[in-house]
Parts: structure tokens; sequence; C-alpha cells
């Protein structure tokens, strides 16, 4: 037992230094500007499809179960409501967050592992270069400024898969149903969306980043790292956003 308190407390320190050196290498100058760029556009380019892909059938499949309880109630007219305030508010960050850890996590871990088992890091350290700003701190700020762009997507893609089934159903038009959404989506509900989708973004950036980085024995050690790279982003996932539920309900 004591033993694995004291592993705890190491791995607690050395997630603490890394921390600090993320957000000290952030600031300093010169920043990797060009390998950040490249960075947005690999992780933009590389999840787009897959996202956009899952919101509209998450919006189609959402609609369709929703409607049968509502319409029990006689409330039919309230589904675009009810979708568009539960993609907004939660569904679209998970879906986009969850997705991108298993997709991005993984790979940001198991490319900096590769590089840290075949000591290519150490021979960057060596040549004078900064390879945590030009590795760690271009992935996580990219992964930061490019999840509540992705987000959006999401929720745009989520809602019109929802008005091509409402429409199926019942014959709706466009017009009516932007208008029961925008009587239900306030500004606190977008910009709660897009600031938890900032913090995910940083989540999956930063676990995998620290994955990859500190990863160790051979090649056993990528696979090691890109797997606790998902796991604890997804982890990380669910524990933003139960707490942000909490904050943002106090200003609702």
């Amino acid at each position: 037992m004591p033993d694995a308190i004291q592993t705890l407390l190491l791995e607690c320190e050395s997630i603490f230094r890394f921390v600090q050196k993320l957000l000290k290498q952030a600031v300093a100058r010169p920043f990797e500007w060009r390998e950040t760029v490249r960075q947005c556009f690999e992780i933009g380019n590389r999840s787009l499809f897959l996202i956009c892909f899952t919101a509209f059938l998450s919006g189609v499949v959402f609609t369709r179960q929703s409607r049968p309880s509502l319409s029990s109630f006689g409330a039919e007219s309230w589904l675009p409501s009810l979708v568009s305030q539960a993609v907004i508010r939660s569904l679209g960050p998970l879906i986009t967050g969850l997705i991108c850890a298993g997709k991005l996590g993984s790979n940001i871990a198991a490319e900096l592992a590769s590089m840290k088992v075949t000591e290519q890091i150490d021979a960057m350290e060596v040549s004078g270069t900064r390879p945590f700003s030009y590795l760690v701190v271009s992935r996580v700020i990219a992964t930061t400024l490019m999840m509540p762009l992705l987000v959006v997507f999401a929720d745009v893609i989520a809602l019109f898969g929802s008005y091509l089934t409402v429409h199926t159903i019942n014959n709706t038009s466009l017009q009516l149903y932007l208008n029961e959404v925008s009587v239900v989506i306030t500004f606190l509900d977008i910009f709660s969306s897009i600031l938890l989708a900032t913090f995910f973004g940083f989540a999956i950036g930063f676990v995998g980043s620290y994955a990859g980085y500190t990863a160790a024995n051979g090649t056993s050690g990528v696979g090691k790292a890109a797997n606790n790279a998902v796991v604890i982003s997804m982890l990380f996932i669910f524990i933003i956003d139960l707490l942000s539920l909490q904050i943002i309900n106090l200003f609702r």
C-alpha cells in the first residue's frame, strides 16, 4: 500500500511539472506558429467527416426516439425545441469530445510515444531545438482551438438531421423549424457549449501529449500510451461535462 501511494504521489508530481512546463512554454518566444497551424489543419481535416457523419445520425436517432414520448403527451410540436436544446447544450459537445478523444487522443499519444521510445525527442534536445514546445505545446493549442469549431459543425449537422426527420414525418418547413429553435436557444447555451468544447480540447491534447511524451518500455509503451490517452481523456470529458452542468445551471 505505501508503494502504491508513493507511485501515485510521484505521478501527481510529474503531471504538475508537465502542466507547469506547458504553461510556461506556451507564452515563451519564439512561438511555433507554423507547426500549430499545421496541427490545426491535421486535427480538423482528420476528424471533420467522422464527426459530421456521427452528428447527423445522432440528430436523426434522437429526434425519432423523442417523438413518441412527446406525442403521447400531445406535445409533438415541441420536438424542435427539445432536440435543439439537447444538441447544443450537451449532445453536440459530448459526441465531438468522445470521438476526438478516441481518434485524436490516441493518435497524439502514439505519435509522441513512438518518437520517445526511438529517442527522436532526445536527439531534438541535443540538437538545440525545443521539442516540448514544438511537439507538445503546438498540439495542445491546436486541440484547444479546433474543438469549438468542430462542435459548431457537429451542432449544425445534428440539427439538420433532426430537421430532415421532422420534415419527413410532419412536413415541417425549414423556417418554422428554425423559428422553434431560435425561441429556446439563448446566448448562454451557445457560449457554454463553446466554452465546454474548449475545455474538452485542452483535456484531450494535454492527456494525449502527456501519455506519449512520458512513454517508456519500448514499443509496448506506445500501445499503453495510446490506450491510457483514450481512457483518461474520456473520463476527463465526463467529469468536465458534469462539473460544467452544475455551474451553468446556476446562471439559468
